[in-house]
């Protein structure tokens, strides 16, 4: 048995081998660890040095191949500008603020034909079963104009269609001013008022407060008010204790309400036989409404006009300044540049 002794002299090896054999035995490895802390930047070689570059299974990538490096800067956002939409606008995304028919009609129409669209439609939330429009659904309010443009940036809204109310001053200036803050492209879908007809007894008023003084001149007995739940404060004055009031409204009204009054829970679309009945049944010789426009209320003018009855209009509050609009869906569609049929529903039209 020859004995070998390493360089260290604590260690011993014992070989079994002939003598004439010579075993040499590697010198022990010395393992660095790496000192706790963050790691050192092996890439950014300092001026007019070259950068030091990893060796590993993933060298063989940095001459003519992609590398392994984390995800690339977004740019910044910026709103594109309807005047310079592309021809091919399936990456648009649309915030929608709704509760109206022709809200509700554009995103069925954008769900349906350009299903590549991202489009939103906010609720405000106060209508308890509302017709829900296809594609994603916000209930609620944004919290006034900063928070709306806030929510637009946070989403990346290319379009903010205002879809409201006509009467919905306080929401359509809100939208407006959110959508300047946040440089978001604007418009509104307004349907058209009611026209007038010359055998209509039409009398206009500026507010209900202009219509609630109008019912005494007209000799006004048993009044129908179709003007919503909200505002009804200015029926309840004491001059107009001995007038009898019918309120149809889709919710329960918010108090005051008029001393006599019969609450008429009821949605349309409403039809000319039972509008006829409505205000033969209730004896009703004064119409009071707002000037809302579209087919779906529009039968109580006709039955008034057919009975002869007075009708006091209230006008529309004046729309934010600045602000385009068009009156229907399908100009609504081609404000965004698009049309029914223009981004079929196929997977691959629309990449």
């Amino acid at each position: 048995m020859s004995v070998i002794r390493a360089q260290d002299p604590s260690d011993v090896y014992e070989f079994t081998c002939p003598p004439p054999t010579r075993v040499t035995v590697p010198t022990p490895v010395l393992v660095e660890r790496r000192p706790p802390g963050p790691r050192p930047r092996r890439n950014d070689g300092g001026p007019g040095e070259p950068a030091q570059r990893r060796a590993g299974p993933y060298a063989r990538h940095r001459l003519g191949r992609r590398t392994r490096r984390g995800p690339r800067p977004r740019p910044p956002y910026q709103p594109r500008s309807l005047g310079r939409m592309p021809d091919d606008p399936c990456d648009l995304r649309v915030l929608i603020l709704g509760g109206t028919t022709e809200a509700r009609r554009l995103a069925d129409v954008l769900a349906a034909e350009a299903p590549h669209v991202h489009v939103t439609s906010s609720l405000a939330g106060r209508v308890t079963n509302p017709t829900r429009p296809a594609g994603e659904v916000r209930v609620g309010g944004f919290g006034g104009p900063d928070a709306l443009a806030a929510w637009l940036l946070a989403h990346r809204i290319d379009v903010l269609v205002d879809a409201t109310h006509p009467f919905a001053a306080t929401i359509s200036a809100h939208a407006a001013r959110a959508a300047a803050a946040s440089g978001t492209d604007h418009f509104a879908l307004r349907r058209l008022g009611w026209p007038a007809d010359p055998r209509d007894r039409r009398h206009p008023a500026r507010s209900l407060a202009d219509a609630a003084a109008l019912l005494p001149a007209l000799g006004a007995r048993r009044v129908l008010l179709t003007t919503g739940r909200q505002g009804l404060a200015a029926f309840a004055a004491p001059e107009l204790d001995g007038l009898h009031f019918v309120v149809r409204t889709v919710e329960p009204p918010e108090p005051p309400l008029p001393r006599s009054a019969h609450i008429l829970l009821d949605r349309g679309p409403y039809t000319l036989e039972g509008e006829t009945a409505l205000l033969l049944a209730h004896r009703v010789d004064v119409l009071v409404t707002k000037d809302s426009g579209g087919p779906a209320t529009a039968a109580k003018l006709t039955a008034a006009r057919e009975l002869g009855l007075p009708v006091v209009m209230v006008e529309r509050p004046p729309a934010p300044e600045g602000v385009p609009e068009v009156p229907d869906v399908r100009a609504a569609l081609a404000r965004l540049g698009l049309s029914p049929g223009a981004c079929p529903a196929a997977a691959d039209t629309c990449p």
